[in-house]
């Protein structure tokens, strides 16, 4: 049985007794609760997230295994290389962090991905997040027009990557090439992913256990948070590109 949140301050249960892999939905936690600011910072401080669906109370997960790219070994490939600096040295393109985070979310609620209907970034969750100043959008700028982004959470040393959305030919991976390089420029060293996909496999994130995961967050979350969100083009330097590239 999942526990059911009905106290505001009813802490969450002990990660440990989240569903197991022979179960319909593994890594669920607990179920209802309100996204207060308060609850939202609780649980992502404990590798804990809402993910549901219209309709639905708010669904609680702490999966095992957790998906994780640590930012010194993320890959660049040959022609993703390529794109980024292109981009890099192209004027008109640009990287643009904090715009809106509130219009980057909604640009990933409604970005069509294949075997999805509908999506989970629910309009309470908008709201709740929209109130929320550790929430970041970094996005792709292309001759002024919007081509793609990401947005995330960050708490301390700490980014959690919630999703992304695309209107022209890589401009998501664009955005996490940035993402990466504000991360390495502010001493960010892991960005959770969640759930384990082949996209992000490929660009090297990868499993750990539960309780690693939760280690990290221990040391990483309590760390003094980035004042400054910010990207500047010397930050490229982080993947090795430059003008000459």
């Amino acid at each position: 049985m999942v526990p059911w949140l009905q106290d505001p301050q009813e802490p969450f249960p002990p990660t440990a007794k989240a569903l197991g892999q022979d179960s319909d939905a593994p890594g669920l936690l607990a179920a209802g609760g309100e996204l207060t600011l308060w609850r939202l910072r609780e649980a992502y401080s404990r590798g804990i997230f809402p993910w549901y669906g219209p309709g639905q109370p708010v669904l609680w997960w702490s999966p095992d295994p957790r998906m994780v790219l640590q930012t010194a070994h993320f890959k660049l490939s040959r022609s993703l290389r390529k794109t980024v600096a292109r981009f890099a040295r192209t004027p008109g393109c640009e990287i643009r962090v904090d715009r809106d985070p509130a219009d980057t979310m909604r640009c990933c609620a409604g970005a069509q991905r294949e075997g999805q209907n509908g999506t989970w970034i629910v309009p309470e969750m908008l709201e709740a997040y929209t109130g929320w100043n550790c929430v970041h959008g970094i996005e792709t700028w292309v001759d002024g027009e919007l081509a793609g982004g990401l947005y995330g959470i960050s708490l301390g040393r700490m980014f959690f990557g919630e999703s992304m959305f695309s209107r022209r030919s890589d401009g998501s991976k664009i955005a996490l090439a940035a993402l990466i390089c504000l991360c390495r420029e502010m001493s960010i060293s892991w960005i959770d992913c969640q759930q384990n996909t082949k996209h992000l496999a490929s660009m090297g994130a990868f499993e750990v256990t539960r309780d690693a995961f939760e280690r990290h967050l221990a040391e990483s979350v309590p760390q003094p948070a980035p004042q400054h969100w910010a990207f500047e083009p010397s930050l490229w330097q982080h993947l090795g590109l430059k003008s000459s590239d």
